[in-house]
């Protein structure tokens, strides 16, 4: 059963608008990134490898969406966040939903490779750059980590 967003207030529902800005969370920790495998019970792209993602959908700030994100998805506090870099913003056609995301892909260091997921994925890796592009990715999250790359490969 897929499941069913209810908006909170002041929140705006983007399910049936063609429009629809995200984040798309890249997690770094030492020399590894964070992928996450897709709930079969999300409505957009089920079983995808991908960042941490979330609709752009309320008053936050795009730092404070992330932080939000990371607690409620990998149960990561704001404490365990060094470093938030944001990337260019990308839009990314996609016929079969009808939709065209604006991405904002966001690089996040992180002091920890612990985390916890909730619903919304089924299993995680942390993997290098060259092992992530061998998985099966959501459309648009090779643009996420091109944009993040120059901050991917330092350090």
């Amino acid at each position: 059963m897929k499941s069913s967003f209810k908006p909170k207030p002041g929140q705006v529902d983007y399910t049936h608008i063609r429009w629809a800005p995200v984040i798309n969370c890249v997690l770094k920790h030492k020399n590894k990134i964070l992928v996450v495998r897709r709930s079969e019970k999300l409505n957009f792209y089920p079983g995808y490898w991908n960042g941490v993602s979330g609709f752009l959908d309320d008053q936050k700030s795009l730092e404070e969406k992330v932080v939000a994100e990371l607690k409620e998805e990998l149960g990561i506090a704001k404490t365990q966040v060094e470093n938030i870099r944001p990337g260019g913003i990308f839009d990314q056609d996609e016929p079969k939903y009808k939709k065209t995301w604006i991405v904002h892909p966001v690089l996040v260091d992180v002091k920890t490779d612990k985390i916890k997921l909730d619903w919304e994925a089924e299993n995680y890796k942390w993997l290098t750059l060259q092992e992530v592009k061998k998985l099966k990715l959501l459309p648009g999250f090779d643009e996420v980590l091109r944009r993040l790359s120059p901050w991917i490969k330092n350090k």
